[in-house]
């Protein structure tokens, strides 16, 4: 069973400096690369290296015109070559800079291959001008499809959130903002120091596996902190918001943390559990399924045991696991004017007494985010 770690991540140095200490504290390891940034010409190369240089190249070409989606199909069979050629102990899948690991996680998985550790490399200078850049990925020559629409800071925000482990180059650029910044944003994360250049120590162990990241992490983050000008904001409330008048504060507080994310619902959807997800000035609203206490009985055995049992450490007595729950992380972040903001787009008192028949027939001003 050949171990396979993959390494991401859009700061290149960094990850080129993680995979080179791998392979030279691993004996056996090769690193399997494919480059997007042939796309355009209708192929994607791979290469497999060892701590001695460039072993083999090749080509893949495009599956539906998408370079990401050629990868997918590439790396299975290329990692099966290896774990068949008796002379590979390691496998470093180094994912080009705007492929994120979750995916490529599942493709290892899925295709029966043992997945040891998912990592992802990380300049802390950059930290804030990633989180901080709004530009779509194809406007930066780093789009895995011409359907790709992600913007930068909204790939490196999962790159970042999703990797159990996180490989951080010795960045003569970076101060101790920017260091408690990626503490804040990855509280759960064991960090591991890379020295940047080809001679690094303290490789990230190939032992450690894939977290589930999104939502789901959100739990194990939801710390208060407050330290080398980074804040970061845990909102709770179990009152549902008017949509009306959240949907016009979205800019502003979209706009004040460097990252923010967490589940919420609105008065007039009380069964619909929503994710919010901001980074670079730019917010992803969209449905995640039901709330919990929405579902039948019946359907309860359907429902994975660590969000039940994490809805019932929270439960209340009316709204069920129903409620707001939202992070807000940054340098500077003004903790009392988001929560003023963010408690003014609460039902009122009235509102709130009204009930729910009343509160579905609250403007529904957030059908157009969410394409109703």
């Amino acid at each position: 069973m050949l171990p396979v770690v993959i390494v991401g991540g859009l700061h290149a140095d960094a990850r080129r400096a993680a995979v080179a200490r791998l392979l030279a504290d691993v004996p056996g390891a090769v690193a399997l690369h494919h480059d997007l940034t042939t796309a355009a010409s209708g192929t994607v190369v791979r290469t497999v290296r060892d701590a001695t240089g460039l072993r083999s190249a090749g080509e893949a070409p495009l599956v539906n015109d998408c370079a990401c989606c050629a990868l997918r199909e590439d790396l299975v069979p290329e990692l099966r070559r290896l774990a068949g050629d008796g002379a590979t102990r390691l496998a470093v899948v180094e994912l080009w800079d705007s492929v994120e690991p979750r995916p490529m996680a599942e493709v290892v998985v899925a295709g029966g291959l043992t997945l040891t550790g998912v990592i992802t490399a990380v300049d802390p200078a950059l930290l804030l001008p990633c989180l901080g850049n709004g530009d779509d990925l194809a406007e930066r020559g780093l789009a895995a499809a011409a359907t790709d629409r992600r913007t930068v800071a909204d790939t490196f925000a999962r790159q970042l959130e999703y990797a159990p482990v996180l490989a951080v180059v010795d960045s003569p650029e970076a101060d101790d903002e920017d260091r408690e910044l990626l503490v804040q944003l990855h509280p759960t994360a064991r960090r591991v120091a890379v020295p940047s250049g080809a001679a690094p120590g303290g490789t990230p162990a190939p032992g450690d596996t894939a977290g589930p990241g999104g939502t789901a992490r959100l739990s194990a983050q939801e710390s208060e902190a407050d330290a080398h000008g980074v804040s970061t904001l845990v909102w709770h409330r179990r009152r549902p918001f008017h949509p009306e008048r959240l949907y016009r504060a979205l800019e502003d507080l979209t706009c004040a943390a460097a990252r923010s994310r967490g589940r919420f619902w609105l008065a007039d959807r009380p069964d619909t559990l929503l994710h919010w997800d901001a980074a670079g000035g730019a917010l992803c609203v969209e449905p995640a399924g039901p709330w919990l206490a929405s579902l039948p009985d019946a359907a309860w055995d359907r429902v994975p045991p660590v969000r039940r049992a994490a809805a019932a450490l929270d439960w209340h007595p009316e709204h069920g696991d129903r409620g707001q729950h939202l992070v807000f992380t940054s340098p500077a972040l003004d903790r009392e004017g988001v929560t003023r903001l963010l408690e003014s787009c609460l039902l009122t008192d009235a509102e709130y007494a009204a009930g729910r028949d009343a509160w579905k027939r609250l403007p529904p001003a957030f059908d157009p985010l969410l394409e109703v």
